[in-house]
């Protein structure tokens, strides 16, 4: 008679535990979270590129963009927007990436003066 209520126990004692641990669990990063950021922000680069369309961006923006795509995600923060088109996907992607969870100085934009 003991043992039911010993195990009884014992289940609701372990039930706090384990919803942490799954809660825990949920809200970890993945382990490679600089490659988990570099594939969400890659993917909403494309789809903004296939919704926005290339016209008004310069060869320069988007060779310099491509390249940090290619580095991994990873630095310098050397695509300028010069034109309105360019500043407007610039503002797209950074929006994109705060939605997917990074920081909004994730994506590469920045302008240095000479």
């Amino acid at each position: 008679m003991r043992r039911p209520v010993v195990m009884m126990a014992l289940a609701l004692s372990i039930a706090p535990i384990a919803e942490s641990a799954a809660a825990l669990a949920q809200d970890a990063p993945p382990r490679d979270w600089s490659a988990e950021k570099c594939r969400r922000y890659r993917e909403a680069s494309e789809e903004a590129l296939r919704r926005f369309g290339r016209e008004g961006l310069g060869e320069d923006f988007l060779a310099r963009h491509a390249a940090f795509l290619d580095r991994g995600c990873v630095g310098p923060a050397d695509v300028c927007p010069r034109t309105s088109r360019e500043l407007a996907l610039a503002n797209i992607l950074v929006i994109r990436a705060m939605n997917a969870g990074m920081a909004s100085t994730f994506p590469p934009f920045a302008c240095r003066k000479d």
